[in-house]
């Protein structure tokens, strides 16, 4: 097929690309590159720089590119940030992806895969998470992703447009050409792993008085490749849907720091902090559906893999993509 990627010069859009890549889909990207680089794209893709906020750039982007479906990754994604600056997440996150909406109706696109987030449940009511857990984000990122899904169905409704929403957890790890380097880093693994790189001087802990074993809250980690394996069976959807991806497991933030530790062979530091307002003590999916529907096989269950994978990517690349 021929695939339009938006963000995929980002941390989980360069990953889809490179699997859709080697899968034999032709590939388009289109990227801003605020928050993305442009040595993260696969230099099989074709590249577009360009923003969703432009109509005209996306017109001519469905009129050169010709594609038969959309993954759709440009989003802002910090939860704390959106707290502060909510107008850039429901600009971005909700009036861009109008936009490319729009286009693709415009252009006869009919098929979407849409990059949403568990943060659309917010603080849920019950554990493992499936997929009719009541949605109640409690801020305006998760807000943002949420509506966006509404949207979306109107969208099949009315114009037609089959789509795959696919609320992810927490993404980890690396291929051997592609990592995670955000130019403000918030995830757990690489700021624990930047301590072992000299980067930082210690790792934090936010809450230790949590009702879980150790103390610290409770995260479902998920391979960034068992994510892009999921993206691409979910192009294959008759009809839409939502789909949660997680690997049913959970990992604690104490049990990701000695993971750390052992596979980097470092002494790491720690510091405890205060709870962070609004942090369940755990969020864990229950994948059964993405797993019946999609057909979707998680190949990572043990968080030693995935921070090993993360941070031998790491070591290769102690800068970064370098932009």
């Amino acid at each position: 097929m021929k695939i339009l990627v938006t963000g995929g010069a980002g941390y989980i859009g360069s990953v889809c690309v490179e699997d859709l890549l080697n899968r034999g889909h032709n590939v388009t990207v289109f990227d801003n590159l605020t928050e993305g680089h442009k040595k993260a794209i696969d230099r099989r893709a074709d590249f577009v720089q360009g923003d969703l906020a432009d109509k005209a750039a996306l017109a001519d982007l469905m009129r050169t590119a010709q594609p038969e479906a959309v993954m759709h990754f440009a989003a802002n994604a910090l939860v704390g940030e959106s707290m502060q600056n909510p107008y850039k997440y429901f600009y971005n996150n909700v009036s861009c992806g109008l936009n490319l909406l729009h286009a693709m109706v415009e252009h006869g696109v009919k098929r979407f895969v849409f990059s949403s987030t568990c943060a659309t449940y917010g603080m849920p009511e019950t554990v493992p998470i499936d997929e009719l857990v009541p949605q109640k984000p409690v801020n305006p990122y998760g807000e943002s992703k949420l509506i966006f899904e509404k949207i979306l169905r109107w969208f099949d409704e009315i114009h037609g447009v089959t789509f795959a929403s696919l609320r992810y957890f927490n993404a980890a790890g690396a291929t051997e050409a592609f990592g995670e380097d955000h130019r403000i880093e918030t995830h757990l693994i690489p700021c624990v792993l930047q301590v072992p790189l000299g980067k930082r001087e210690h790792a934090q802990i936010f809450g230790t008085d949590y009702p879980t074993p150790d103390g610290s809250c409770i995260r479902d980690y998920i391979h960034v490749t068992d994510l892009a394996q999921a993206h691409a069976l979910a192009l294959a959807v008759k009809k839409s849907d939502f789909f949660n991806l997680g690997i049913g497991g959970g990992v604690s933030v104490l049990e990701v720091i000695d993971a750390c530790k052992k596979v980097t062979g470092k002494d790491i530091p720690v510091v405890k902090q205060s709870r962070r307002p609004g942090d369940p003590p755990r969020l864990i999916a229950s994948a059964g559906k993405a797993q019946e529907v999609l057909g979707w096989r998680p190949q990572f269950d043990r968080i030693e893999d995935i921070v090993s994978s993360a941070w031998n990517w790491h070591v290769r690349h102690p800068a970064g993509y370098g932009d």
